[in-house]
């Protein structure tokens, strides 16, 4: 089948086809670098990078942007909190950000644009948008004109008042209409800002990835993607300015939207304080493990997050890469050549073009593990040359279904052996120190699946006089 996706705007699944099929575009919402970011910041990425690789692999190329917002009222406010420039604190969460992204095997984008980098081209855009009468300056702010769009609240299929209802929108008396949004806002000598034609000051958020957008993949892109509480007012706002900008063009021809990570009941989300920072999970769990639960469900649907999920997606894949392990010890003495490609299996790529169908694509890994280790046991009892060369492949077919997924890239022994030493120990001493106060508290199941986990990873418990020890078997 052909790869098909759901279009937000259009809310339907519909075969994807790019403008220029040498060079499909996709733009992608990043963080805003004020503050590490927590794991349902993560969903999108990880996702809409599984779809970058489909992407090249079914094209031959790609364009592929995600932004980095490094100015903005959250970092003006981190930055005089602590009395450093701004430029300190985006750097530091920007590259934490990256490194956080690059632990959990996510697709880098060919783009990661920055707003401090397009101010020229943020004002620009806010002067076509002056001069074809959809935005005015009022008050050292410029603001877009809603009522001068007719298409405002076709993404959200909202009508303006039950928008505006739904919405944080500030009532200010420069505003002609309360749902007009700032494009540009004035800049005290103690913020951040540049000259403009309205004076001293900055961007508006939504101005800036409509600016980016434009400057690298051009007026009209293929996908535009990001998490769905973005979709109102971010995203709708993109869609009004950029047109608007650009003389009615299409902005994005596709938009997809990632549900929601929940946690103890609730969205995950910093104003509620229910958040689970992925610096600190990749520090107490395999990465790739998280990468597992984050596609355990459909993208689009929401995603209850809970140390449970965690603690099954290491099971999976202490059992993928264990058929991995038990075929490299029969393999292996043998002088059998392991194969070191495959192709990525039909059944893989069918799920996925199934938009982005990853619940199905992960039920088909572990159905082509179960083949495999079928296989294993035959070949076992009574296999010849050829039998372990079919074997070798079989091995192969498995690690180039992961491929697509991101997942079972590393070896059996990285995998099992994980971070022998350093933070892993430290890893390691936490969740020991995790399962002595959960038997403390005689929460007697959760001790036991640290210690399961543990005895999966390798990790023998000892106790002594002293308490108890930890070591590798």
């Amino acid at each position: 089948m052909s790869l098909h996706l759901y279009n937000s705007l259009t809310r339907r699944a519909e075969p994807f086809v790019p403008a220029d099929p040498s060079r499909p575009t996709m733009y992608v919402c990043g963080p805003t670098v004020y503050n590490f970011v927590h794991i349902g910041n993560a969903r999108g990425p990880v996702v809409f990078g599984v779809l970058a690789d489909l992407l090249r692999r079914r094209f031959g190329g790609l364009a592929y942007a995600r932004n980095i917002t490094d100015v903005d009222d959250k970092i003006n406010a981190a930055a005089a909190e602590q009395g450093v420039p701004i430029s300190t604190i985006t750097d530091r969460f920007a590259a934490a950000y990256r490194e956080d992204m690059a632990a959990l095997g996510v697709t880098p984008p060919d783009i990661e644009p920055e707003a401090t980098g397009h101010i020229a081209e943020i004002i620009a855009m806010i002067q076509r948008l002056i001069d074809a009468g959809h935005a005015y300056a009022a008050d050292g702010h410029v603001l877009f004109s809603v009522s001068s769009f007719d298409g405002y609240g076709k993404l959200s299929r909202r009508d303006t008042e039950e928008m505006l209802a739904g919405a944080r929108v500030e009532v200010a008396p420069y505003k002609r209409d309360a749902g007009d949004f700032v494009l540009w806002k004035p800049s005290a000598g103690d913020l951040p800002g540049w000259d403009s034609p309205w004076g001293r000051g900055r961007p508006g958020w939504h101005i800036e990835c409509s600016a980016m957008a434009a400057a690298h993949l051009g007026e009209t892109i293929d996908i535009h993607a990001g998490g769905v509480d973005l979709q109102f007012p971010h995203h709708e706002n993109e869609i009004a300015q950029s047109e608007c900008a650009h003389g009615g063009r299409v902005f994005a021809r596709w938009w997809l939207h990632n549900g929601m990570l929940n946690f103890g009941g609730a969205k995950m989300s910093k104003s509620l304080g229910n958040i689970e920072k992925v610096h600190d999970l990749v520090r107490a769990h395999p990465p790739e493990a998280l990468r597992y639960a984050l596609m355990s469900a459909h993208y689009r649907q929401p995603l209850d997050w809970s140390d449970a999920l965690i603690e099954q997606s290491v099971r999976t894949l202490d059992r993928l890469y264990g058929t991995l392990r038990d075929i490299d010890a029969v393999v292996a003495p043998a002088g059998v050549e392991a194969v070191t490609s495959h192709a990525i299996p039909q059944a893989i790529e069918d799920a996925l073009d199934d938009d982005l169908n990853t619940p199905v694509a992960l039920a088909e890994l572990a159905a082509i593990a179960g083949r495999t280790r079928a296989l294993r046991n035959d070949t076992v009892h009574g296999g010849d040359e050829t039998a372990l060369s079919g074997l070798a492949d079989a091995a192969a077919t498995l690690r180039a279904a992961g491929r697509a997924l991101g997942l079972l890239q590393q070896s059996p022994d990285a995998w099992f052996n994980r971070g022998a030493g350093g933070d892993d120990d430290v890893r390691i001493q936490a969740l020991v120190d995790e399962r002595a106060a959960a038997k403390q508290a005689r929460d007697f199941a959760r001790a036991d699946a640290i210690r399961q986990q543990l005895a999966d990873e390798g990790i023998l418990l000892e106790d002594t006089a002293a308490g108890v020890r930890w070591r590798r078997a």
